[in-house]
């Protein structure tokens, strides 16, 4: 072999071995991916939280490269995730995929409440991998559709107490919240969110029904509210109006009692009828007292209850304090 050659050779693989660094640096995520995931099978109640959302081979990647639990106890999940006493927190997502926890919301009627939180938890890992251009665009097309599309009370409400508990972190909030809860979405977040969904509806379609759980409920409070404050005048009304006429009767029939004691019989007799009217008079008031009293206390009674209920939902739901049993 000549010497060009040898050289040529020598050259190359001095090439080679200056080039492995680069290329490990610019395949390091798909490295550290394929040593988070080696030897990892998803349990089933996993592998179904990303077939339930609908999730691409993309996202599935994303979310199993962050090995996923779901978790039953309070004291065990807030042992992963940092829990806000003003905010309820029920996943959470471990930065430079570390990590995603969900707490396991046991009562079934908030059944949806995991596949919600586990896509949540999967875009904000996702949303860590986007490029700087991958991530100005989607910023500016979320905060665009922030400040002016955006009509939807409670995820504003939402946002609001983000930008008190996580200010710095309030367009990854925006980011996952937006393709979980909301329907429809202008067409270029529905296109970019393709990425992460094979069918986004799948996942708001689960956040729309639990969240009426809630919704649904605090309507028909605020309903039976009204009713109890209009109805709160008209027995007060009613109040009055026996307390009078029962105060009436009752010094009448003092009179009377006092007439006759002292045997002023003509007098008393001249009084029994206009006692007796008073008396007739009592009566309906007090029927029409008693109806408006018994639905007072029926509405007061649903009220209650409906209370309850929406206290149990919450309770289910609140990580906040380790003593939180679901019923």
């Amino acid at each position: 072999m000549s010497g060009y050659f040898k050289r040529l050779i020598k050259l190359l693989a001095v090439a080679a071995i200056l080039a492995i660094p680069l290329v490990v640096y610019w395949q390091r995520q798909a490295i550290l991916d394929w040593w988070r995931l080696r030897g990892y099978n998803p349990p089933p109640a996993i592998s179904s939280l990303t077939t339930d959302t609908q999730m691409t081979d993309q996202a599935k990647h994303i979310f199993y490269v962050n090995r996923p639990q779901l978790i039953d106890k309070v004291e065990d999940f807030r042992a992963q995730c940092t829990i806000s006493e003003k905010t309820i927190v029920l996943g959470c997502y471990q930065p430079i995929q570390q990590g995603v926890y969900v707490y396991s919301v046991k009562d079934e009627r908030l059944s949806g409440i995991a596949q919600v939180t586990a896509a949540h938890e999967m875009l904000h890992a996702a949303y860590d991998r986007l490029s700087v251009k991958d991530k100005a665009y989607i910023n500016a097309q979320i905060e665009d559709y922030y400040k002016n599309q955006l009509n939807d009370e409670r995820i504003k409400k939402n946002i609001n107490l983000y930008k008190q508990t996580e200010p710095d972190e309030l367009i990854n909030e925006m980011h996952s919240i937006f393709a979980t809860e909301i329907a429809s979405l202008p067409q270029p977040l529905e296109t970019y969110y393709q990425r992460y969904f094979k069918d986004r509806q799948a996942v708001v379609g689960f956040s729309t029904r639990y969240e009426g759980e809630f919704s649904g409920r605090r309507d028909k409070l605020d309903a039976l509210n009204a009713q109890l404050n209009d109805l709160k005048p008209i027995l007060n009304s009613r109040i009055a109006e026996l307390n009078a006429l029962g105060a009436q009767i009752d010094e009448e029939s003092r009179r009377l009692d006092s007439l006759k004691s002292n045997g002023q019989t003509a007098e008393y007799n001249a009084g029994v009828p206009a006692f007796n009217a008073m008396v007739e008079r009592y009566r309906p008031l007090f029927s029409q007292y008693k109806r408006v009293e018994n639905q007072f206390n029926s509405i007061v009674n649903e009220f209650n209850n409906l209370k309850g209920e929406l206290d149990v939902l919450f309770e289910a739901i609140d990580t906040r304090t380790e003593a939180v049993q679901p019923r």
